[in-house]
């Protein structure tokens, strides 16, 4: 099919009839000539079936003469027009001026046994239903007392075969009654069909002379029929004294126009194929502020934003942590996410660096993130779901960060291992600083940049925050942090897989069977499940005020499937499932109150703690007040968990007191509040700080350094450590030492790295001095020597008792009692210039060895072409070089 042919044949899918009643009566059907049926009875106005799917419109007239009461049944969902309201299915909904919105409110609100198959709007000052199973619509203009005009508008094949008052032709004519003022304007139009209507204007006029809807609608639909370029189009109105109908609010009536007027919501409406009826606008210039209760029109940049419910007008700006945003005339502009894109490890539940959610098939150990296969670069291994042995039917997570150096960090419920070690605080590395944040958290900063947590109470759960040096160089179940979500089941062999369970199934640690059900397999667990996590739905519950800024219902999914296969805990599960909803929405700033309370889920602490939803780890334990906290120079968001109340340390035994009752930390270990002596000075541990005296009787410009204090690498505070290997535990020795930056020298002052000296040989050079030694010409810097390479001639010695030593500086002795050749530069070819010849002797001491004689053969050009020398020693000490 061409083209051509392709348009003609949609124009003729398209081509469509109407039936139309209006004023007290008056039928125009699908065919035919209209006429007048006067009662109050319920009639079918048309009632057909189309694939099976029944459709019957009734409508009664009142004594006013209109409508007041119509009844739409479409695939047997019931819709009745009554009194000004629209029921479907015995609900009641209010329409507004803007379309979109009630479209989806009555989608999602009236499904009730069947599928709803239509949409409801507003259409410029009628009302129109319509069919989403087929073209058929139904329009109507509401007037106070009923409707007084209502047309059915469908494909003209399926008006074939109809029933009702649409379907009703030829029709017999009423009693005449005088309308023919009127219609002296149509007979342009209207010629031989003008006897005929205005016997309907007579009976429509029939006992409703003093009802101006019942006269006005049926003269508009007259002059709409003859067209707007008709005569009687324009001046009907000003012919039968029909006044403009009066818009609500700030609207204008329009006698043509755009049925869907533009709003601060859709400043310029597009619909395709949107038709020109009669309606209500703002006036020119100014749009529809469909935010507001009342109806206002105001100008774009005017128009307020909305968020959550919530209305924010022009230059108003909302903050989350992430990002900033600022209405400008009804649209928000946001700033770039700050915030990293982290992997998520809930329970069986993942969402990767890049955001894809998806479940893993089991219960199983996997690699949730790594460096990409680059043994020698590996940077970290993390691991997670291998089972607890200390604790069966727990999930236990093992991280392995290896930097040159490999550190294992163990997470299980309630603890944390370093090795073999338990952190019961914090542990400080080169690699790494581990601390609780608060009672179930569990915190890892690395030195490159990524930040883990870990949930280890009530249940293990995992985050990470990859570095920024990392993007694209990573895989595991988290994904490889390249902003494409696309590429996120990139499985260990390298390629991409369809779906979650073979990809997560090749990220697994040894073998893997899928046991973890994708549904719910308890009638008893799924029913309570569904009540409860009902909770994240609800708009008027605890966690309502999160819901414009976390969607939840892959929350609400997690939850149901969590909480339905949990076995006998369900409770908790159901607690944990609620609090990383609650956690996700902490993350972007929004609190959300009390809600463990709210849900049944209080926590109780041990010993004398509170519960709090904003627990820090800077500066609240007694080890904090002992010096620096490591823990305040690292990005702390608070989580919820069990500390401290305000005004207490966490002290040793995990119990809350004030600064006074707190035990010292220092390099040599814990002392109790009071005085006490350590390295050989009067100190006095007061509110969790040690204070001892200063006084050292240093000079030279040292400063005293007291380990207990502040503990520093004593044994690189000189210019000779600079030069000497490190050692991986150097301890701290209180004493006498160079200030921060400064080292001593090798004459005992305090100076710079830059200046610090060099030893040579048992003798002390400055900076800058330089030596030479085996054709080496070194210079002193920073307390090293930096050695470059000189020329440097070999040199070969023959002396005492056969002692030799090559032009490669090799020793070694030989007793011959020969004459050898010593150097020569023939090596077996007739083209040499040079050899020299020594021959050994017995010595004055006939047991030793003694060159006696050296020959020197040269080869020239000239015409002696060779000369010999020979040198003859008659000394018992002769020695050559």
């Amino acid at each position: 099919m061409t083209p051509q042919q392709w348009m003609l044949s949609v124009c003729f899918l398209l081509v469509s009839v109407t039936c139309r009643t209006f004023g007290s009566g008056v039928i125009q059907p699908f065919k035919g000539l209209g006429y007048y049926v006067r009662s109050n009875c319920p009639f079918t106005l048309t009632r057909f079936t189309h694939n099976r799917v029944e459709y019957d419109i009734t409508i009664q007239r009142g004594d006013n003469g209109l409508l007041v009461q119509v009844e739409i049944t479409m695939n047997k969902v019931r819709t009745v027009l009554q009194n000004g309201s629209i029921l479907v299915e015995k609900k009641r909904f209010v329409l507004k001026y803007e379309s979109t919105k009630l479209v989806l409110h009555l989608k999602k609100t009236a499904c009730i046994g069947n599928l709803i198959s239509f949409h409801i709007f507003q259409y410029g000052i009628y009302t129109r239903l319509r069919s989403s199973l087929l073209p058929l619509s139904v329009t109507w203009r509401s007037v106070p007392g009923g409707i007084d005009s209502l047309w059915v508008e469908l494909q003209q094949e399926l008006s074939t075969g109809m029933t009702g008052l649409c379907g009703k032709d030829n029709a017999t004519s009423m009693s005449p009654i005088v309308c023919r003022e009127f219609f002296s304007y149509t007979l342009e139009c209207l010629q031989v069909k003008t006897p005929h209507y205005i016997q309907l204007c007579e009976a429509n006029f029939y006992s409703y002379e003093k009802s101006k809807y019942v006269g006005c609608a049926f003269f508009k639909e007259i002059a709409l029929h003859c067209g707007n370029n008709s005569y009687v189009w324009q001046k009907w109105r000003a012919i039968t004294k029909c006044a403009e109908p009066t818009c609500p609010g700030d609207l204008v009536y329009k006698e043509e126009g755009d049925a869907f007027i533009p709003s601060c919501s859709n400043p310029n409406p597009s619909f395709s194929g949107q038709a020109i009826t009669s309606t209500c606008v703002c006036p020119k210039g100014k749009v529809l502020d469909d935010h507001a209760e009342d109806l206002h029109c105001v100008s774009v940049p005017s128009c307020p934003c909305v968020f959550s419910g919530r209305t924010y007008l022009t230059g108003d700006i909302r903050k989350t942590k992430c990002q900033a945003c600022i209405c400008d005339g009804g649209r928000w502009h946001c700033s770039e996410n700050s915030c990293l894109g982290g992997c998520h490890i809930e329970g069986q539940f993942v969402t990767t660096f890049d955001g894809k959610k998806y479940v893993v098939p089991g219960k199983c150990t996997y690699v949730a993130s790594q460096v990409n296969k680059q043994p020698t670069a590996q940077i970290y291994d993390i691991r997670t779901f291998s089972r607890s042995p200390d604790f069966p039917g727990k999930m236990s997570l093992i991280m392995h960060i290896i930097w040159n150096l490999q550190e294992m960090y163990t997470f299980t419920h309630n603890m944390v291992k370093f090795e073999d070690q338990e952190i019961t605080e914090l542990h400080q590395s080169d690699r790494a600083l581990v601390f609780w944040q608060s009672s179930m958290y569990v915190e890892v900063h690395t030195s490159f940049g990524m930040k883990i947590q870990v949930q280890v109470s009530p249940e293990i759960q995992l985050y990470i925050t990859p570095s920024g040096n990392h993007t694209g160089m990573i895989s595991g179940l988290c994904g490889n942090n390249n902003n494409d979500t696309t590429d996120d089941f990139t499985s260990s062999s390298g390629i991409i897989e369809n779906s979650p369970e073979p990809f997560a199934l090749s990220w697994s640690v040894g073998p893997c069977t899928p046991n973890i059900p994708p549904t719910c397999i308890n009638t008893d667990n799924e029913i309570f499940a569904d009540e409860k996590c009902s909770v994240l739905n609800n708009p008027a519950g605890i966690f309502a005020k999160c819901h414009g800024y976390i969607p939840t219902d892959q929350f609400h999914t997690a939850c149901i499937l969590r909480t339905c296969n949990c076995g006998t805990s369900l409770v908790q599960c159901l607690c944990v499932a609620l609090g990383n909803y609650a956690k996700a929405c902490a993350s972007l700033g929004v609190e959300l109150g009390d809600w463990r309370k709210a849900t049944n889920c209080s926590l109780t602490c041990e010993k004398n703690q509170d519960f709090s939803y904003n627990v820090r780890a800077c500066n609240h334990t007694c080890r904090s007040l002992s010096g620096p906290d490591p823990r305040c120079g690292q990005e702390d968001a608070p989580v919820e968990g069990c500390g401290c109340p305000e005004g207490t340390h966490l002290n040793q035994g995990q119990i809350c007191t004030p600064k006074t009752e707190c035990v010292c930390h220092h390099h040599g270990g814990i002392t109790p509040p009071g005085p006490v002596v350590i390295d050989g000075r009067q100190c006095d541990c007061k509110n969790g700080k040690l204070h001892c005296s200063e006084d050292c009787g240093c000079g030279n410009g040292k400063v005293c350094v007291h380990c207990s204090e502040y503990p520093v690498k004593t044994a690189q505070k000189t210019c000779d450590s600079l030069s000497k290997p490190l050692v991986a535990n150097m301890t701290c020795e209180s004493g006498c030492y160079c200030p921060h930056d400064q080292y001593e020298d090798h004459h005992g002052n305090c100076v710079s790295r830059d200046n610090c000296t060099c030893v040579y040989s048992g003798k002390v050079f400055r900076a800058g001095e330089t030596v030479k030694t085996n054709c080496k010409k070194c210079v002193c810097g920073q307390g090293q020597w930096d050695c470059t390479d000189e020329p440097c001639p070999g040199t070969c010695q023959v002396y005492g008792n056969g002692h030799y030593q090559t032009f490669d500086s090799k020793w070694y002795r030989f007793g011959g009692h020969c004459q050898y050749t010593l150097v020569e530069d023939y090596c077996g070819s007739q083209n040499g210039t040079f050899s020299l010849r020594v021959e050994s002797v017995p010595c004055c001491d006939e047991a030793l060895t003694c060159s006696r004689s050296i020959i020197l053969d040269l080869q020239v050009s000239g015409p002696i072409p060779k000369y010999s020398l020979t040198f003859i020693w008659w000394s018992c000490y002769a020695n050559f070089y």
